[in-house]
């Protein structure tokens, strides 16, 4: 008897299943899904749905924000909305969820405390000594990816752009798409925005992070112009591991003059269009928008 023989569908599934949270090899009761697999894919989907509508606790992440050495020292948090009112009409009207309140605006216009940014001088920052980078965290479509991921991903961000950046106090922004960081990164005319945001929950995963890097920040962005680094939590793509891409791509974009389809990552070296390389697929990805 061979090896292949021997490998029933059951024993099969099963490993599948040790290896991916993904809802595979459910097996059939006739018809139909077993009671206990129906029961996981309502109660899946519940998480899914309270992901999505469950609020974002603004004050409790800028307490976590100013408890990390590392994020204090860039200023006290500042906090926004978009134009969205309520969780209904951020999903009902992704476009209000794109732009900036106007009575945000002058939070993100103050005058911004330069010497405790993380750049000194470097190529990186402002030549009128202004912050070159800001780092948005973003409610987006998944508030309990934000609660348990963005401020170590802020963290370890903010190590690996080292002394590269002067970088901008963080931005909390809620009822926000990831559009609203063009808007912010103006306001406080930065060269780049990295937007930290819920992505859409599935209904294995419902706290998953990404991350997006816009050169060049100004309403009306396409998302082409964006780079994407998404299935930042634990079981997806770690922390460091996320950081080191999109610090990566910031260097690149500040390098090339440019972010979106035209900027490739192969996972140490930054690749432009007229170079004709392009690296393989990955973490990276263009285009692709939560909103």
């Amino acid at each position: 008897m061979t090896r292949t023989s021997q490998i029933t569908p059951a024993s099969f599934f099963e490993a599948v299943r040790a290896a991916t949270p993904s809802r595979v090899g459910l097996g059939r009761r006739g018809d139909s899904l077993p009671t206990s697999a129906l029961l996981e894919l309502r109660e899946a989907h519940a998480v899914a749905r309270d992901a999505i509508h469950l609020p974002l606790d603004v004050d409790r992440l800028c307490r976590q924000i100013r408890e990390v050495p590392e994020l204090a020292r860039l200023g006290d948090p500042l906090v926004v909305r978009s134009m969205a009112a309520d969780r209904s009409q951020y999903l009902r009207r992704p476009d209000l969820g794109r732009r900036l309140d106007p009575s945000c605006r002058t939070e993100v216009q103050a005058p911004v405390d330069t010497g405790s940014g993380s750049g000194r001088g470097s190529e990186g920052s402002g030549s009128d000594g202004r912050p070159s980078l800001a780092i948005v965290i973003a409610d987006g479509l998944s508030t309990a990816a934000v609660a348990a991921h963005a401020v170590p991903v802020a963290r370890a961000l903010v190590a690996e752009l080292g002394e590269q950046f002067r970088l901008a106090p963080l931005v909390v922004a809620s009822q926000a798409r990831v559009a609203i960081g063009d808007e912010i990164g103006v306001g406080l005319g930065v060269g780049e925005v990295i937007v930290l945001i819920g992505e859409r929950p599935g209904l294995s995963v419902s706290d998953s992070l990404g991350g997006y890097l816009t050169h060049g920040p100004r309403p009306g962005r396409r998302d082409s112009e964006r780079n994407c680094v998404s299935n930042i939590r634990p079981d997806g793509l770690s922390y460091r591991l996320a950081a080191a891409t999109l610090a990566r791509l910031a260097r690149g974009a500040m390098e090339l003059g440019c972010s979106g389809v035209s900027l490739k990552d192969d996972g140490g070296q930054i690749d432009g269009p007229d170079r004709g390389e392009i690296g393989p697929a990955g973490a990276d990805r263009q285009g692709r928008s939560e909103g």
